[in-house]
């Protein structure tokens, strides 16, 4: 009976009762439950996660954007250049050290002229002088052979350095963090590869020396024969 009468009452609540609204019970003075709030507190509650988890998502993006950026920045954690400037010096010092005529251009213009002189003139000086000036030649054609030799085996000394410090680079390239690292691994390789140029030209330099007092010492001496002739001839 209590459940037909429930019933007949239900039946008798207007349509509109039941719209997404939240309607006073009628019954107790509560607050009925409201499907469709319900539903909308939850699609709210959704749309407001998936708001956090975007901002979480960007900060994580911003994040890794910042690291990347401090790996691009990271400096290389060793340099050549030291080890670079050390060998330069050393092959610098060796070709410092050129007996007699050097390398300077107003040295050889000092002094060429009085070690490898072109003519004796019309009156040859004595034996004692010719065979003086002979004997400072010869010491300057095998002073500068002495050097090129020196110069070439401190070359190749430094070149067993320079090999090690260009596999280094190319681990350190290979292995970069970021485009600095890359950077500066490609920069103290193009450094390397000037150093290496600049030792061969040192080499030809002193080679070249060596060759061009061999042969003045070479013209001198005719010269010095003509003019021992001559001096034999006039006596």
């Amino acid at each position: 009976m209590k459940s037909h009468i429930l019933s007949v009452a239900l039946a008798a609540i207007p349509a509109f009762a039941f719209t997404p609204q939240i309607a006073e019970a009628q019954f107790g003075g509560g607050v009925v439950y409201d499907p469709a709030n319900h539903t909308q507190n939850i699609l709210s509650a959704v749309r407001a996660l998936e708001e956090i988890t975007n901002q979480v998502q960007q900060l994580a993006h911003e994040i890794e954007m910042l690291e990347n950026m401090a790996r691009d920045l990271e400096r290389l954690p060793d340099s050549i250049a030291n080890d670079i400037r050390a060998r330069m010096q050393r092959i610098e010092d060796l070709m410092r050290r050129a007996e007699g005529i050097g390398y300077g251009v107003q040295e050889v213009e000092r002094e060429y002229e009085e070690i490898y002189p072109e003519t004796y003139g019309d009156t040859p000086p004595d034996a004692q002088i010719l065979m003086r000036d002979a004997r400072r030649r010869w010491r300057q054609s095998r002073s500068a052979y002495r050097q090129s030799l020196t110069v070439t085996a401190g070359i190749v000394e430094t070149s067993r350095a320079d090999s090690e410090s260009l596999n280094s680079l190319l681990g350190q390239s290979q292995a970069a963090a970021g485009n600095l690292q890359a950077l500066q691994a490609g920069n103290q390789i193009e450094a390397l590869q000037t150093e290496q140029l600049m030792q061969i030209e040192s080499m030809m330099a002193a080679h070249y020396r060596a060759e061009a007092l061999n042969r003045a010492k070479e013209l001198a001496e005719e010269t010095r024969g003509r003019a021992r002739t001559q001096s034999f001839l006039g006596n």
